[in-house]
């Protein structure tokens, strides 16, 4: 089958190149020179399990939007509906709340469906962006001509395995009004694999995408306050804790996002969290929780700040991650950045290194650097695996809040919430 894409973004390519791998022949659109540059190079800037392997072999092609509508047989809008840098978790929470910019999508289905009706053929249309109850029908669907058969699938992927999980998702979601259009997007799926459909209204597709990610940002609060807990509590251990409730799956659910550690991160949920906060103040929720994860989110950020400050003494700060999850370079809404960030607001000098981020073979804070005598404090960001044989600087105090780091000698290791 022929497939578009209307944006090929850090979302839009890696899913392309699945289709690809698939068998299905894929042509792009996407405006940005960037994006141009990366397929042309076949060299991708940031890093996603598989997808830079398929890259050397793909033959995606970028092509004007007309040609895009023309060729294909069913077209994925994977546009961005951006926050502001201020919304993703990586600063302070602010004060103010706000919906998703929807502008980027608009533009790009407005666009796409005057092509659509200019050439005056029916085309199904899958629409994949996160947005608020209510926007597609409010604010997307008056825009679209009549020859615009769409259906809205949000995927649940993260980024960093984008590939992975758009081959085998947990779910398929369809938010459907056109139920033909719907049915012949499940035959295309069923090309891909064999993974379940759910489908539903779109006003209850669009609120079960924002849920699903701010529902893993309420896991990670509640079990990094047990993580604390346990860290002033004698003879107790999250790790135990939270190993024997990821043995409940009856009532539990699933032991993913059951470890303590950092806050929750990347491009989708804190701010997802901002916007149902927004959106629960404006429908005069009684309770906001969301805005309470994310404040949960940062308060356990500053008590690492002041935990760092306790053991800092005249030793130097060193962040070990920046990224917002291991074995990846993307640093958007990272729980180690936001620490740093109130480290120094708090007069401090904080230095960071991360092995995916920083340039390769800059390896900081070794053994061998030109002043052995001065001691470090490592705070442990990501749980990267490099970390685990790191050449710590013998005299340093490592505080590690995912309780992975081994015993380093010459070193004291604080294992946050195990007082075992």
């Amino acid at each position: 089958m022929k497939v578009g894409f209307i944006g090929l973004g850090k979302l839009g390519l890696p899913c392309a190149l699945a289709v690809e791998s698939r068998g299905h022949q894929v042509i792009g659109y996407d405006p940005s020179e960037q994006v141009e540059q990366i397929i042309d190079s076949k060299q991708l800037q940031y890093q996603e399990i598989w997808a830079q392997d398929y890259l050397e072999k793909s033959k995606i092609q970028i092509r004007p939007i007309e040609d895009v509508v023309k060729h294909s047989e069913i077209i994925f809008v994977p546009i961005q509906t951006p926050h502001g840098e201020k919304f993703e978790g990586s600063t302070r929470i602010p004060d103010e709340r706000d919906d998703f910019d929807y502008s980027f999508l608009k533009k790009g289905l407005v666009d796409l469906s005057d092509e659509i009706e200019k050439q005056g053929d029916d085309k199904i249309v899958i629409v994949i962006s996160t947005v608020l109850p209510g926007t597609i029908r409010r604010e997307i669907m008056p825009l679209l001509g009549k020859h615009t058969k769409l259906c809205y699938n949000p995927f649940f992927i993260a980024m960093g395995t984008t590939m992975r999980d758009f081959l085998k998702p947990e779910i398929v979601l369809f938010g459907v009004d056109d139920h033909v259009a719907a049915q012949k997007a499940k035959k295309f799926y069923r090309t891909l694999h064999h993974q379940p459909f759910y489908e539903t209204t779109i006003e209850n597709a669009e609120l079960i995408k924002v849920v699903y990610n701010t529902f893993i940002g309420t896991k990670l609060a509640f079990v990094n306050t047990i993580m604390e807990m346990c860290h002033h509590l004698p003879n107790t251990n999250v790790d135990d804790v939270t190993n024997a409730l990821k043995m409940c799956d009856d009532r539990i659910i699933s032991d993913r996002y059951l470890s303590g550690g950092m806050g929750d991160g990347g491009g989708c949920h804190p701010r997802d969290n901002i916007a149902l906060s927004w959106l629960s103040d404006k429908l005069g929720v009684s309770f906001n929780w969301f805005d309470n994860i994310m404040k949960q989110r940062e308060i356990q950020t500053e008590w690492f700040a002041s935990l760092i400050e306790k053991y800092k003494e005249d030793r130097t700060i060193c962040i070990l991650g920046q990224s917002f999850k291991p074995e990846t370079n993307i640093m958007t809404g990272s729980p180690s950045i936001l620490l740093k960030n109130i480290l120094e607001e708090r007069g401090h000098q904080v230095d960071m290194w991360d092995p995916y981020v920083d340039e390769p073979g800059h390896i900081y804070y070794m053994d061998d650097s030109d002043n052995e005598t001065e001691s470090h404090l490592y705070f442990i960001g990501t749980k990267h695996p490099e970390f685990t044989s790191f050449s710590f600087r013998k005299g340093s105090l490592i505080i590690d809040p995912w309780r992975y780091i081994p015993d380093v000698e010459g070193c004291e290791v604080i294992r946050i919430g195990d007082r075992l």
